[in-house]
């Protein structure tokens, strides 16, 4: 099959999917080996959810196959791409796909949650968060509870979106990695490519990034006090 190089993912984004994975796996490692480990995941923690504020907004402001009025559709539109997936055509879209798009918005709802109730939580024994001080003890624990179970929905979300990746790779001969990688796709040349795509500069996401991070990392500071 002929394919063309077709740009699809801006440098921001590449470096939120890949930071987000490395940051989910130093918190569990992180917190499976607690001690002086545990300063460590309070930190990741902050960043993760600063990552996923970041996402957020480049939601809204970032290149256009990044934002969610272009990728995010109906759930009748999921399930119609879902019974498409008997074919073994080539499947690139420019951008996230129907039911990659919902996939997107569970994993950002799911480590927002997890990163967020963390700032509250507490093991009762030697660790509590930055703000646990600012809730009741049974508001603690309520919220470390929906710590825990939000990081199982992490791991099932995250086997679910790998799975599909081998899925598109080898059924549906589609190799999604390699454009969340380098940006580009191998698209095929008898598929129409997606028109006039506009792309923002790296250095509006870094500085994004950078000024979420700060604001939030001043915040809890401030409010931690």
């Amino acid at each position: 099959m002929q394919t063309v190089l077709v740009r699809l993912w801006d440098l921001p984004t590449r470096l939120f999917h890949w930071i987000l994975v490395v940051g989910i796996g130093f918190s569990w490692f992180s917190a499976e080996v607690g001690g002086n480990w545990m300063v460590w995941h309070e930190r990741s923690g902050i960043f993760l959810l600063a990552l996923v504020l970041f996402r957020v907004i480049w939601g809204f402001i970032g290149s256009d196959t990044s934002q969610f009025r272009q990728f995010l559709t109906v759930p009748a539109k999921a399930l119609e791409h879902l019974r498409e997936l008997r074919s073994r055509a080539t499947a690139f879209h420019g951008g996230h796909n129907p039911l990659g798009a919902w996939m997107v918005v569970v994993l950002l709802l799911a480590v927002l949650t997890q990163a967020t109730t963390g700032l509250f939580a507490t093991d009762d024994i030697m660790t509590e968060g930055p703000l646990m001080g600012l809730v009741s003890g049974s508001t603690a624990e309520l919220l470390t509870s929906i710590h825990h179970i939000s990081f199982n929905i992490i791991l099932s979300a995250a086997g679910v979106h790998i799975a599909a990746v081998f899925f598109y790779r080898f059924y549906k001969r589609t190799n999604l990695i390699k454009a969340m990688v380098v940006g580009e796709a191998d698209w095929p040349a008898q598929q129409p490519p997606p028109e006039s795509l506009v792309f923002k500069p790296a250095w509006l996401g870094l500085l994004v990034f950078a000024l979420v991070y700060a604001g939030l990392a001043f915040g809890i500071a401030f409010l931690a006090q």
